[in-house]
């Protein structure tokens, strides 16, 4: 079947491009907003955008209300935090989901524990065996979301899961969005070598 995009509505091209570019990575975002109040949410469009320097990107899909507010407090703050969802997490983080009113914490649908950031202002989450403290380098306002990309300052990785800077994927049992209701987890991995000529 061919599909002509620009015909498509919204809800329609979103249900072809979340069905077909899979699995996708989690972020798991941090923010705080103006009064203090922590907001949490997933995004998994998302990914690195670069190593040096190191740089993650992630797309906030507005609303019909507007910006949703993980876009709004980084874009006041810009500071926050990205955390990878692993399977130990991933059923506190679904509930972060929840559309809930700007300034009332998503938190509080959870057990998940805040955890102090070493070189920003905005907190972590304990649980989560990966996070990320960033800082906001480039906001690029698309027509129906804000592309934010931002800086690695400080990388906090659980013990067990590094060794010379190589990160262990069976143990980080990371998880990944499909469509719909439907997530992933790593499965079978296999090993190709690159050219070298």
């Amino acid at each position: 079947m061919k599909f002509e995009a620009s015909t498509l509505s919204a809800k329609d091209n979103y249900k072809l491009l979340i069905g077909s570019i899979i699995p996708r990575p989690i972020a798991f975002v941090t923010t705080q907003g103006e009064d203090g109040t922590v907001n949490a949410a997933p995004f998994s469009f998302f990914t690195v955008a670069s190593s040096s320097p190191p740089q993650l990107v992630i797309a906030v899909q507005r609303t019909d209300q507007g910006q949703k507010d993980t876009a709004r407090n980084i874009l006041a703050k810009r500071s926050y935090v990205i955390h990878i969802v692993s399977e130990e997490i991933v059923d506190a983080v679904n509930e972060t989901a929840a559309p809930l009113a700007y300034g009332e914490s998503e938190l509080k649908r959870t057990d998940l524990t805040l955890v102090d950031s070493d070189a920003i202002e905005v907190p972590g989450i304990a649980e989560a065996k990966i996070r990320f403290e960033m800082r906001l380098t480039q906001h690029v306002e698309l027509e129906g979301a804000d592309l934010l990309i931002g800086e690695v300052l400080r990388y906090h990785v659980a013990d067990e899961l590094v060794e010379s800077f190589r990160i262990d994927a069976a143990g980080l049992k990371a998880v990944a969005r499909l469509a719909g209701n439907d997530y992933a987890t790593i499965g079978k991995t296999f090993t190709i070598a690159r050219p070298t000529k």
